[in-house]
């Protein structure tokens, strides 16, 4: 899955040493396992989206990258919106896990939310083409609901700051802990959401992490 991924060199493209055989050019290329495919298809798809252009990435450009029909494609997703709710499920898996590691090892709310923001700006930095997922722009022409279930994934990610941030407020002795943390998950959720369209659209050379310490400590220090 993406940020993970190690691009390896086929023995047929590395020199052979001298005195050594190469392999037999006609060896037959072993087929993925099921499980693996819809891995490799996932890994396409996120990596055709970092490529510009790529508002409307079709099934055959992407089986033309994987080289294989579109029918094999369908034997492993019903639709292409369902590769992209493969993407999601990747982001949503791996982003509350942390947030829920946070949550657990961290007693200051204050560092609870700060590292929640961490979490999601370097995951999107380290993954480009989930970051044009994350803020909508890879489904701008798919199926309404991938927009809505990026939606929600923020409004959990706001509720979660939310409890953070009361946690934080009333620590301080805050009269409206509520109020105060409600503001402040919302504005933070706001920022997250700039940072990554901003790296999105600037061809991925603006980095969302940028300053990153000296902004959190200005909106929750």
């Amino acid at each position: 899955m993406p940020d993970s991924t190690e691009h390896a060199v086929p023995e047929s493209d590395l020199p052979a040493e001298e005195g050594v055989v190469a392999p037999a050019a006609v060896a037959t290329r072993k087929r993925p396992k099921p499980g693996e495919r819809r891995v490799q298809i996932l890994q396409t798809l996120a990596s055709m989206l970092e490529q510009p252009g790529a508002e409307r990435i079709t099934t055959a450009a992407l089986a033309a990258a994987l080289q294989v029909s579109e029918a094999a494609l369908y034997r492993h997703f019903a639709s292409k919106a369902q590769m992209f709710e493969g993407l999601i499920e990747f982001i949503e898996t791996s982003i509350f896990t942390l947030v829920n590691q946070i949550s657990e090892r961290e007693a200051s709310g204050v560092a609870q939310a700060q590292k929640i923001v961490s979490v999601l700006l370097q995951f999107g930095e380290r993954n480009p083409g989930m970051t044009r997922v994350m803020v909508g722009d890879a489904l701008v022409f798919e199926n309404e609901r991938l927009v809505l279930r990026m939606n929600q994934f923020f409004d959990r990610i706001e509720s979660s700051l939310r409890q953070s941030l009361r946690l934080a407020a009333e620590a301080s002795g805050s009269t409206t802990p509520t109020v105060q943390a409600n503001m402040q998950a919302s504005v933070l959720v706001s920022f997250v959401l700039g940072r990554l369209q901003r790296y999105a659209r600037s061809g991925f050379k603006r980095s969302p992490t940028e300053q990153l310490d000296a902004a959190l400590g200005m909106m929750v220090g």
